[in-house]
């Protein structure tokens, strides 16, 4: 999900209704989860054993770069807490389709996160039997 939406960031960008930061050419890495997705997946579930610590700090580093694009979006809202994006506010996401972003993906995004890190933290040690790929 996540490399689709930082395309629709760029052509948002590119329309000029979002500011370049909120992009993979501006400070947004977010789209690196995305591509690391798949690596992550064969490591992690490689040779029939679940390998917990390396989705928890995959999972860890996503909502980090989670945070990272909604503080940087929330600040170049033009608002009077805006501090980013001065020349070209984040007006973008205001609009249909695009408000689903914050609105649907982005707490859907969230959430799974949340809810992965829960079943990591909870499975048992020994066996992780609630994980499966």
């Amino acid at each position: 999900m996540r490399v689709p939406v930082e395309i629709v960031l760029l052509c948002l960008f590119q329309s000029g209704v979002v500011p370049q930061i909120m992009t993979f050419e501006g400070r947004n890495l977010d789209i690196l989860s995305g591509i690391s997705a798949p690596l992550i997946y064969y490591l992690a579930f490689r040779g029939g054993k679940v390998h917990k610590g390396l989705l928890i700090v995959w999972n860890i580093a996503a909502l980090g770069l989670l945070f990272n694009i909604v503080i940087i979006a929330a600040l170049s809202i033009p608002s009077p807490m805006q501090r980013l994006g001065l020349d070209q506010p984040n007006v973008g996401v205001m609009y249909f389709p695009y408000i689903w972003l914050p609105a649907i993906v982005v707490t859907a995004v969230l959430f799974s996160h949340l809810a992965a890190l829960w079943m990591l933290f909870k499975s048992n040690s020994s066996g992780l039997s609630d994980i499966k790929p």
